[in-house]
């Protein structure tokens, strides 16, 4: 089924929080940007996404730094985390929240590697500091679920979403 869509940005406050409500932080960002852009295009479904890594209970969103993108990837170093998005669709009255995660492994990173890894992925824009499809072999062992889900979208399960989403506005009560 191909879309046909156009990239919206507005500035929304996202909530933070523990690791163990990830999902639900996840969820409510998605929606919180899906909202915003919805009021603006009322007629239009709008999807809305968030993405989260987590390690027990450190949520680690986009860093600030490099330093701080140094802090991250050592701490995710040997460790197995899970990537967490949430996307939601809406349209009208209409909406849909949903979320997958997928569990990644990393490597045993030296100080080294990492600083490597750096230089040549940018990652100040990338949840949990790394991007799994720039030079995701040098950082992950091991991935357990939806690769794309880690890229910040999950493709598979957004288009079976999209599917009934379609399916719904095209049975007579589903009409907005």
């Amino acid at each position: 089924m191909a879309v046909r869509f156009r990239v919206v940005t507005l500035e929304v406050e996202e909530v933070h929080g523990r690791g163990r409500a990830a999902r639900a932080i996840c969820k409510r960002n998605a929606f919180a940007k899906a909202e915003a852009v919805a009021q603006q295009f009322p007629k239009q479904t709008v999807l809305g996404a968030d993405t989260l890594v987590h390690l027990d209970d450190d949520l680690l969103g986009k860093p600030q730094s490099l330093a701080e993108a140094r802090r991250m990837l050592r701490r995710l170093s040997g460790w197995t985390h899970q990537v967490t998005t949430a996307c939601a669709l809406v349209c009208g009255r209409r909406k849909k929240v949903f979320s997958v995660t997928t569990r990644v492994t990393f490597r045993e990173l030296s100080l080294k590697q990492i600083n490597a890894y750096l230089r040549v992925v940018p990652v100040l824009d990338k949840a949990g500091a790394y991007a799994v499809q720039e030079k995701g072999e040098w950082i992950v062992e091991a991935l357990h679920g939806s690769f794309t889900n880690v890229v910040g979208l999950p493709v598979e399960r957004l288009g079976a979403e999209l599917a009934n989403w379609a399916a719904w506005f095209d049975t007579p009560a589903g009409h907005p």
